[in-house]
């Protein structure tokens, strides 16, 4: 079972992303939250595999408690959920490690895949958001070069981090086994000094591999 924490301040909007996400039989929402501050304190007494956040709410929006919670929670992966498809949002949520960024008037299976998603280490952005951001995610003043202690196989896995795929898709497309491609992105971070796979994704972008 997947455990959803949900913290969204509009109650209608709330109660509608939760019938949207327990349409799928391996996911239910055991925790909502009205704010940052709510969503702080349920992850303190109960476990979530994932955290989707809504951005904009009361006493502390959703960018705050996603700094808190990746601190405290590092293990926990967490969606951000809006209305609002400014890339500067998105650029603060990609900095924190976010596993997504998702608008509300999404559908129900692009939220749910989202979340099985993020529970096996991929990214996911709404195609209105990536074209918001990866203009920005380009615009440097000249080529970055690629790290030169970096193996072809993990260039490669690079490349595929930076267009989402999770591990299991990784693996299938390079023939590899997925502790084999665990293994090598733990590598890969440790050879860039990076903090996880949202900046991974960022860095592949951002040196042209995808």
């Amino acid at each position: 079972m997947i455990k959803v924490l949900l913290a969204e301040d509009q109650v209608m909007v709330r109660q509608g992303l939760k019938v949207m996400i327990e349409t799928d039989e391996d996911i239910f929402v055991t925790g909502e939250a009205t704010n940052g501050k709510e969503a702080i304190r349920l992850c303190e007494s109960q476990r979530f595999d994932v955290a989707v956040l809504d951005i904009r709410m009361p006493e502390m929006d959703g960018i705050e408690a996603a700094k808190v919670l990746r601190s405290r929670f590092p293990e926990m992966k967490i969606l951000m959920l809006t209305t609002f498809d400014d890339h500067q949002y998105v650029m603060e949520a990609l900095k924190l490690g976010v596993s997504g960024y998702m608008l509300k008037d999404g559908d129900t299976e692009s939220l749910i895949r989202s979340i099985k998603s993020a529970l096996n280490g991929g990214l996911s952005l709404e195609d209105q958001v990536a074209a918001k951001v990866m203009p920005v995610l380009l615009q440097h003043e000249e080529a970055i070069p690629i790290d030169p202690t970096l193996t072809p196989r993990e260039i490669a896995i690079l490349k595929c981090i930076g267009e989402g795929l999770n591990n299991k898709e990784v693996a299938e497309r390079l023939g590899l086994s997925v502790g084999t491609v665990k293994n090598q992105t733990s590598q890969i971070l440790d050879k860039l000094a990076l903090r996880d796979r949202t900046q991974l994704a960022i860095y592949a972008i951002r040196h042209r591999l995808v």
